[in-house]
């Protein structure tokens, strides 16, 4: 991986585990802990990383135009086949570029990956998945039409910022799911994602699932020309989802309207708010290059080269359990 990022002229960055904010998605649990002062007078909270998103693109500010790390993340209430709490990420960014600069990345990636892995394909849960042949390069909206038979745009509403559930909700009983009182939109959404889409994403070629609502924006920004939709996209292999990228929001005022929003969730769901960083907001007002970036789940890709069923089987040891 190394040597192909070094082919494409990034420069590897090492950026501080030990952070004032974690990362603000609103259903990630981070690690906190304390930083204290030598004469242990002082203390401060700090918390793991759960992404080095925010330092790296502090590092876009101060001029790098192509960077990459490949390190360590913490994610914590996480453990499955596919997750743990600790666990090594790859993301990347490019000043001057758009999100699909980094698709084009992505597919060389996977190839070198492959090639260097020794196997012809990718496999996962009893699927293949070839990344040398053309990708599936499908819109969210119609992943949902060419999977489920809806109707995405029309179940935002009149406010896509602020979609109303009701039209959704009706959609997936029609598919005999089951919304419960209390779904937001977003809950609806995965509930019919996670049921009819997802699993047949990845294979026989990786997908790139690109343009998701606005709605779910996260740190990407709109999509020129169509205020429905953000510039984000999401790769999967073998009906796993491994990589989330972005074309990068570089307005300040509205990034941290977003944060704010999504800790009121985090607090509403989980009695929880992280710290939101404000050097990271002061180096958006500073002024980021038009820039877009992705992280890589780095285990997972190892997964789906190895054929491994699960992320412990391709870890030296384990995290231990609870």
């Amino acid at each position: 991986m190394r040597r192909f990022f070094a082919d494409e002229n990034f420069a590897e960055v090492e950026t501080p585990a030990l952070q004032v904010s974690p990362g603000l998605e609103p259903h990630l649990a981070a690690f906190r802990t304390e930083i204290v002062a030598p004469d242990r007078a002082r203390r401060r909270t700090l918390y793991l990383h759960t992404s080095p998103e925010f330092t790296m693109k502090k590092l876009l500010v101060a001029g790098e135009k192509r960077l990459y790390q490949l390190c360590k993340v913490y994610r914590n209430a996480e453990r499955a086949a596919t997750h743990h709490p600790e666990f090594s990420m790859i993301e990347w960014y490019r000043a001057d570029a758009g999100y699909r600069d980094i698709m084009e990345d992505c597919v060389g990636l996977l190839r070198a990956a492959l090639r260097a892995s020794g196997h012809s394909r990718f496999s996962w849960g009893g699927l293949k998945s070839d990344p040398f042949g053309a990708w599936d390069r499908v819109s969210v909206a119609d992943a949902f039409m060419r999977h489920a038979g809806v109707d995405l745009y029309a179940c935002m509403g009149d406010d896509p910022r602020n979609p109303d559930v009701t039209l959704f909700a009706q959609a997936a009983r029609k598919l005999g799911l089951r919304p419960v009182d209390g779904d937001s939109w977003d809950d609806v959404f995965f509930r019919i994602f996670l049921d009819r889409i997802e699993p047949k994403l990845g294979h026989p070629t990786p997908t790139i699932l690109y343009d998701y609502p606005i709605s779910m924006a996260a740190l990407s920004r709109p999509k020129p020309g169509d205020s429905r939709l953000a510039e984000r996209f999401e790769i999967y292999v073998c009906g796993l989802e491994l990589a989330n990228a972005f074309g990068e929001l570089t307005d300040a005022a509205v990034q941290r309207a977003r944060f704010e929003a999504d800790m009121d969730l985090k607090e509403k769901l989980y009695d929880l708010r992280y710290p939101i960083d404000e050097d990271f907001l002061a180096a958006l007002e500073h002024g980021m290059p038009e820039s877009a970036g992705i992280a890589l789940g780095f285990d997972r890709l190892v997964m789906l080269a190895a054929g491994a069923a699960r992320i412990e089987d391709v870890l030296w040891a384990p995290v231990a359990d609870v």
